[in-house]
């Protein structure tokens, strides 16, 4: 009788509990824990046997199970991040799988029995989860079986399991990405948290017959972009709502400026985005231009001129400012440079944009490898930027990884998320890790700065996709985590060239 009572009494709790998920963090549950954001039952997914919970309650084989590819064991959530979707490669016939997740302050696992390859959390518990697990280890489990006329004819077999962790910050502003959607090309986007996209601009928008290479201005209304094919881009700047308007601030001399070939990968300032003073840097014949877009007069020195380097007489590429000062970043190069960014011998310098006068550069970082693509952190206090072997081409290159440098000089970091979940069998360098760009904004929580990074990647095996790095400053010593895929891309078209800016993508 003692027994039964107890089996009551507990049964009792988890009733209680099911409804109760969205308890303040001081009300202890019965049973000692804080939370019970996981429903009581298994969840039955993907056409799983009524029995799957049954079928999976013995020990198995602790090894020879599915590879968990996403999200990666180790990675770090925002806490505003897209519902998690969880995605595994089977190993032999495997076709019944069990999910486990769990955390020290939830009363109870989480689990999931699917036929599926992948299952995807329901935003009502991803939301209370988010909320309520920050700052924890929450492992993750998968196991395989294969499952035929109602029992299991050999597993279960224990897959990849380890910890995730969902950070106290959100990660802000929205992605916008170059795409070939089916047969269409175009720029299209996502707010962090979104599961939908955007269609920003098409080339017809445009009227060119591409757009790409392309950045926010500093308000986030309008989306600049090379218009065009290679050396015949010019600079384009439409509405970053989708309805492809024009700024009415641009004059008719700023049109003609605007329509000059060889214009390439546009870069905005705030400290030069206010009227009289609205400033775009392009790349043009291998120097650094600023446009005035407000120009009276199209006349060199007037409405445009070149950003003078002193002492320097390499071919630059790949220009864009800084964000708390006037300084401008950009690759230093003896080589020709194509399309503005696409360089085989690149070092990292910066130099004064002082008034559109320039001035003398300096070295930011120089190895003997090829580095190209550099982009200051909010903040400025670190450069983001690939590395491949020396006199490769910055274009496509497999053997692309992201680094991260302090922009006052340092040691590069290697980030983690150049690495796919390791059971995949796909390594880097050899998956184009490239075109990585910071997120708007870096949040600080209990002495830590938390950072995003977004890159391009080819680790899925199909088309180029989009993925997020996770980077963490702890007085000075950075922490960088695996990979965070945007699953809300589609997984059949090229995702390329991200920017990640205060986009004001609607939604």
């Amino acid at each position: 009788m003692h027994r039964s009572s107890v089996v009551v009494y507990v049964a009792s709790v988890f009733v209680f509990a099911a409804s109760s998920s969205a308890l303040s963090a001081d009300a202890i549950f019965a049973d000692g824990f804080d939370y019970h954001d996981f429903p009581v039952d298994p969840i039955l997914d993907g056409g799983a046997p009524a029995n799957a919970p049954a079928l999976f309650g013995v020990t198995g084989a602790p090894s020879g199970g599915p590879c968990l590819a996403d999200p990666q064991i180790g990675t770090l959530f925002p806490n505003n991040w897209l519902r998690p979707r969880f995605t595994w490669v089977p190993a032999g016939a495997e076709n019944l799988f069990e999910l486990r997740v769990t955390a020290p302050n939830q009363g109870r696992a989480l689990l999931v029995y699917t036929t599926a390859s992948s299952w995807t959390m329901p935003a009502n518990i991803w939301s209370a989860l988010s909320q309520h697990t920050v700052d924890r280890a929450i492992t993750l489990t998968v196991r395989g079986a294969t499952y035929a006329g109602g029992s299991l004819t050999s597993g279960p077999e224990a897959g990849s399991s380890g910890a995730v962790r969902i950070a106290p910050v959100a990660a802000q502003g929205a992605i916008v990405y170059w795409t070939s959607a089916g047969a269409d090309t175009l720029l299209r986007g996502f707010r962090i948290g979104d599961e939908t996209l955007k269609d920003i601009v098409r080339p017809a928008d445009a009227g060119a017959g591409c757009v790409g290479c392309h950045t926010a201005t500093p308000d986030g209304t309008w989306v600049g972009f090379s218009a065009g094919e290679g050396g015949g881009a010019g600079l384009g700047l439409l509405s970053a709502d989708g309805q492809a308007l024009t700024p009415s601030f641009i004059s008719s001399s700023a049109q003609t400026l605007m329509a000059r070939p060889d214009q390439d990968a546009p870069a905005f300032s705030a400290q030069h985005w206010t009227s009289g003073d609205r400033i775009a840097l392009t790349m043009y014949q291998s120097n650094i231009i600023w446009t005035d877009l407000e120009a009276a007069s199209a006349a060199q020195g007037a409405g445009w001129g070149v950003l003078a380097r002193s002492g320097e007489s390499t071919n630059a590429a790949s220009a864009s400012f800084a964000h708390t000062s006037d300084t401008v970043l950009y690759v230093s190069t003896p080589d020709p440079v194509s399309t503005g960014v696409t360089v085989t011998n690149g070092d990292i310098h910066v130099v004064p944009y002082n008034n559109r006068a320039g001035g003398t550069p300096n070295t930011v970082v120089a190895t003997q490898d090829n580095e190209y693509y550099p982009a200051f952190s909010p903040d400025d206090r670190y450069i983001v930027y690939n590395r491949a072997p020396n006199g490769t081409s910055s274009y496509n290159n497999a053997q692309a990884e992201v680094y991260v440098a302090p922009a006052a000089g340092g040691q590069p970091v290697r980030i983690a998320a150049n690495d796919p979940s390791a059971c995949t069998g796909q390594t880097s360098p050899g998956v184009t890790n490239s075109w990585p760009r910071w997120s708007p904004a870096a949040s600080d929580d209990a002495g830590r700065r938390f950072y995003w990074v977004t890159f391009l990647s080819t680790r899925a095996g199909g088309p180029t996709q989009i993925y997020v790095a996770p980077v963490v400053d702890t007085g000075g010593t950075l922490t960088t985590y695996p990979a965070l895929y945007p699953w809300n891309q589609g997984a059949a078209d090229a995702s390329h060239t991200p920017a990640w800016e205060d986009f004001a993508i609607p939604f």
